[in-house]
């Protein structure tokens, strides 16, 4: 195949990914990126230890995207978890499998990998350049906003791989929605994905509690049970626990406009057993030391419940040990967008053929979390980010060989 101009537009790791691939096989490349830096989303992420994949059985593994994990799912089979590790290992970072089967590189840094990466790209001829702003379309050519003013450039294929809104300091914004509506490409709003959720705390409570961790409890919603910690904040809650239910959460309060996320506060506890201790306590003595000897709770525990409660359900050993169990903690709204890990909404899938081209724009092609997908924390969003680049970047070469 003949050499060809290929404009990848967004330096994260879907970009970056495709860009490898498209270099590799001999195209001259050119990735364009708004911010100072590559991969910046990146590298923030490798601040907790760059969870860069996950090491469940695969088949669970390829189940997590929800609604779309039966379109991902050629892309994930052709880069899975067991790739990305490899992958990594090439580029001089060696990984390990967590406690919770997360997989991190043994460094815990995403820098040195990025460093890596970046200098592979250079090496097989791709074009880095920063603060390039992609505006919109001049026809089929692209407009950019860059240093030294307006730039019209022509690409013979073009890679969208601007990422979703969450953390738009870094320069996801989700500005290119309106670019690409304005062309007829279908999109669902973009929102907050595993993201914290507002609760209406009292002042009181949240004076004393705000940071608190609440520690080994199970929650359940619509995604089911799961145990873990969340994190009582000034707003609400947040935290890994909170983010496994934001889908749910969302979705509930979407549909229904309500949601309550139901906290067990003693998972190693009967209600009978709870009921029964509760009961044997001395009714003149505090509530505080009902909880501690009845229940073993105390702390942010035994406030939540005092916060959460009516009085007649604290005195009350058999609704007091029920609630234990199960305790509803109703949340108003999602955190905002920008605050959030990740975004859900963007381009439709089904905008999009199999090669990842947007039907509405031959030879636009888009990719990562542009798409509409979204995934829990864990790894998943980083896999299928490379996943996808990867098979957008064949899909660009499958349209320029059938189009030669």
């Amino acid at each position: 195949m003949a050499v060809k101009q290929i404009a990848i537009i967004g330096g994260g790791p879907a970009g970056l990914m495709a860009a490898e691939v498209l270099s590799l096989s001999g195209h001259a490349v050119t990735v364009y990126d708004a911010m100072p830096t590559f991969g910046r989303k990146f590298l923030l992420a490798g601040k907790s230890g760059l969870n860069i994949t996950h090491s469940e059985d695969y088949e669970r593994f390829a189940s997590r995207f929800g609604a779309a994990s039966d379109r991902l799912r050629p892309a994930l089979d052709a880069f899975t978890p067991a790739d990305v590790r490899a992958w990594a290992a090439g580029l001089g970072t060696e990984t390990f499998v967590g406690t919770s089967g997360r997989v991190f590189p043994s460094v815990m840094k995403a820098s040195p990998l990025l460093r890596a990466w970046l200098g592979r790209l250079e090496a097989q001829g791709t074009k880095l350049l920063k603060r390039h702003r992609w505006t919109g379309f001049v026809g089929d050519d692209l407009v950019f906003e860059t240093p030294n003013g307006r730039a019209v450039i022509r690409s013979e294929a073009t890679l969208l791989a601007l990422g979703g809104a969450s953390w738009p300091r870094l320069g996801s914004d989700g500005a290119w929605t309106t670019l690409l509506r304005n062309e007829g490409v279908e999109i669902t709003d973009l929102q907050p994905a595993n993201c914290g959720f507002d609760v209406a705390w009292s002042d009181i409570f949240k004076t004393r509690f705000a940071g608190a961790p609440l520690k080994t409890v199970t929650a359940t919603s619509d995604a089911g049970t799961f145990p873990g910690e969340l994190v009582i904040s000034r707003h609400g809650i947040e935290g890994s626990l909170v983010y496994a239910h934001a889908a749910a959460l969302r979705d509930r309060l979407s549909s229904d406009g309500r949601a309550d996320l139901r906290i067990d506060l003693a998972p190693g506890r009967s209600v009978e057993r709870l009921a029964r201790d509760l009961d044997r306590q001395d009714t003149k003595a505090s509530l505080s030391n009902r909880l501690r000897k009845g229940a073993g709770l105390e702390g942010v525990k035994s406030a939540l419940l005092r916060e959460l409660l009516p009085e007649i359900a604290l005195a009350d050993p058999q609704q007091l040990a029920r609630s234990v169990k199960a305790l509803p903690i109703p949340v108003l709204r999602p955190r905002p967008i920008a605050e959030a890990i990740s975004s859900a909404g963007g381009v439709r899938l089904d905008d999009l053929d199999e090669r990842y081209m947007l039907k509405s724009l031959p030879g636009i092609f888009a990719t990562g979390e542009m798409l509409d997908w979204e995934a829990p924390t864990g790894g998943y969003l980083l896999t299928a980010c490379f996943a996808t680049g990867r098979a957008a970047a064949r899909g660009i070469m499958e349209w320029l060989q059938a189009r030669q």
